[in-house]
C-alpha cells in the first residue's frame, strides 16, 4: 500500500526514519481495514413451535458508559420464536 514509503519521504510524522519500506506486505491497519466479516445465511423457518420454547441471552461488559440505572454491565434476551427483545 506505500502508506509508510509516503509518511517518510514526505517528512509527515516527526521522528518517523527515512526508509525504504517493503510494498509486498501490508501494515496492520490496513490488513485490518480489508478484511470482511462473513455473513450468516437467515433463518428462512422459526425452529420452535411457541414463544419462550428457546431463548437467546447475551451478558455484556463492562461498558464504559453507565446506564440510567447505574450499571455497566448488561443482559440482552430474544425469543427466538418472536424475535423480540
Amino acid at each position: 500500500m506505500d502508506h509508510l514509503n509516503k509518511l517518510s519521504r514526505k517528512e509527515l510524522v516527526v521522528g518517523l526514519p527515512k526508509l525504504k519500506f517493503s510494498k509486498d506486505k501490508l501494515c496492520d491497519a490496513c490488513q485490518k481495514g480489508k478484511q470482511v466479516k462473513a455473513s450468516f445465511k437467515s433463518k428462512n423457518h422459526i425452529s420452535t413451535s411457541r414463544p419462550l420454547q428457546l431463548i437467546h441471552m447475551d451478558f455484556f461488559g463492562p461498558s464504559r458508559t453507565m446506564s440510567l440505572g447505574g450499571n455497566y454491565y448488561g443482559l440482552v434476551i430474544v425469543d427466538d420464536y418472536s424475535r423480540f427483545t
